[in-house]
Formats: C-alpha cells, structure tokens, sequence
C-alpha cells in the first residue's frame, strides 16, 4: 500500500501543479507564435489576391490605352517581383526577410498607383463595366490587406511582450529557448495610404 501512495504522489503533485502552470501562463509563447503566424497568412492571402486581380486589370487598361506601354510594363514587372519574393512564417523573426518582402510590395503598391492616375486620361476606360468591377474589387482589395496588416501587427506585439515581460520571458527562458521576436509590419512611408482608386465616378 505505501508503495502504491508512493507511485500515485508524482501524479496527485502533476495534477494539483498543472492548473497553477495553466494559470501563470506557460501555454501564451506558442499560443500568440500561432497567433502571429496565422495573421502573417492573412498578409499574404491579401497580398496574393491582389496580385491576381492585376493582370485582369492590365489587360482592361491595355485594351482602351496600348500607348502606355511603359506604366503597363511597370506594373506587370513589380508584380512578378512581388509574386516571387515570399517569406514563411519561420522566416518571421528575420529582419531582412520582412524587409525584402516589404520592399517588393510597396514597389508593386507604386506601380499600381501610377498605373490608377494614368488612368484619369481615359474616360472611356473608367466608364467601362469590367474596369469598375476590377476597380470595386481592387478598392477591397486594399481595404483588407490594411486589416490583415494591422491585425498582424497587433498579433506580434502580443507575441513580443510576452517575450520580453515576466513572467513569459522566464517561461520562454526554460520551456522555449527558441523563440525569437518577430518582426513586426512597418509600411513605409505613403504605403499605409492605399492607392486612391476614385476614378471620378462618385
């Protein structure tokens, strides 16, 4: 019999302990990692949803205004380097990895704002019904990619401060020694505005 009490108080000491570590917060690194990457997938489902409205767009573009063969072009081009220049979520906590794909889309967000103001030359173009939809579809477009930006940002603020506040800074320490702070979604300057896509037609 004390022997079997001696087996059960590793279990009874398990089981009175676990709630407290519950309690104090030793499951919050992973949870907000997972939070963090999971907003991260939003960014990048955003982003590739605009990347495959454009060349609808372009095409649109091109059938009423062949002659701007270079703002076309642009676009074309800074979405084929937007479209290669990913980053994984493991890749998260590398500055020149965010930056790097940060880069290529602001290029892509300038290509298409100049290709938008171009656009203001064609009254046929902006009358016309598949430039509006693309136009409706593109203005949601960039609606979501700010929210899914801003809810990626909160989600590794969260993440970071547990890393770096007590006592989730100790529970990382000891549990999870490889976690790393992410880098969070800075935009650069004029990139938070997205591209007007009032063509006049209010």
């Amino acid at each position: 019999m004390p022997r079997r009490l001696a087996a059960l108080n590793p279990l009874l000491l398990l089981a009175l302990i676990l709630p407290f570590l519950a309690a104090c917060g030793v499951n919050n690194v992973p949870t907000y990692e997972e939070q963090a990457k999971a907003a991260w997938s939003e960014v990048q489902n955003q982003y590739q949803r605009r990347a495959d409205l454009i060349p609808n767009l372009v095409e649109t573009v091109r059938g009423f205004a062949e002659q701007e063969r270079d703002v076309l072009t642009s676009v074309v081009e800074a979405r084929a380097r937007a479209t290669q220049t990913t980053i994984n979520a493991d890749q998260l906590s590398d500055p020149q990895a965010v930056q790097r794909f940060q880069a290529a889309q602001d290029q892509l967000s300038g290509a298409l704002s100049r290709l938008l103001v171009t656009v203001e030359r064609y009254p046929d173009l902006k009358s016309n019904q598949n430039f509006l939809a693309l136009q409706s579809q593109l203005e949601g477009t960039e609606n979501r990619i700010a929210v899914a930006r801003r809810d990626y940002i909160e989600a590794v603020r969260t993440y970071n401060t547990e890393l770096r506040t007590i006592p989730g800074r100790w529970i990382a320490a000891v549990l999870y020694p490889d976690a790393e702070p992410m880098q969070s979604f800075a935009a650069s300057d004029g990139a938070s505005t997205p591209p007007s896509v009032n063509f006049g037609t209010d």
